[in-house]
């Protein structure tokens, strides 16, 4: 457990400082309240998700719950047989940060039946849907993972591409 210290400050960052975030902007803002921060391009917009991200929806909150901690499971089962353990420290440190945002969401999943959504950004009218910290450490993590998993090189240095069927 030892080797997995700074990996565990890092999860209880991720988790800590979303659930902080959160907590702060429930006391400043009202629900649907909106701040600019950068003129109309990045905005504090508070709102309650009952989806999973981006307002995506597998069902009631009790299945969102059950779909959330199974993730969980499965990524942690996977991490620690060693099926999902990169070889370098930036895989490890996604796998954390992406275990992290997903605990942090569980949490506001349990709570309060949905997750809460705070930073907008945008241009005009063209906006991203509206997200958190725990958003950001889970799709930061998978982009990670993606480019280790998509760029893995074999020992003599070349990528290895899947074989045609």
């Amino acid at each position: 457990m030892r080797r997995y210290f700074w990996l565990i400050v890092l999860f209880i960052f991720a988790v800590v400082t979303d659930q902080l975030s959160k907590h702060a902007v429930d006391s400043f803002l009202n629900l649907y309240e909106s701040r600019n921060i950068i003129g109309d391009y990045l905005k504090l917009t508070y709102i309650k998700n009952s989806g999973a991200s981006f307002g995506i929806s597998f069902g009631n909150p009790t299945v969102m719950i059950v779909v959330n901690i199974l993730v969980i499971l499965l990524l942690a089962f996977l991490f620690f047989k060693g099926t999902l353990r990169p070889e370098n420290i930036f895989g490890k440190i996604a796998v954390f940060l992406v275990l992290g945002g997903a605990i942090g969401n569980l949490i506001d999943r349990i709570r309060f039946g949905e997750v809460r959504d705070f930073i907008e950004m945008g241009i005009g009218h063209y906006r991203w849907p509206v997200y958190n910290l725990a958003d950001i450490y889970i799709t930061f993590g998978m982009f990670i993972l993606f480019f280790i998993y998509a760029f893995k090189k074999d020992s003599t240095g070349d990528v290895i591409t899947p074989a045609p069927e």
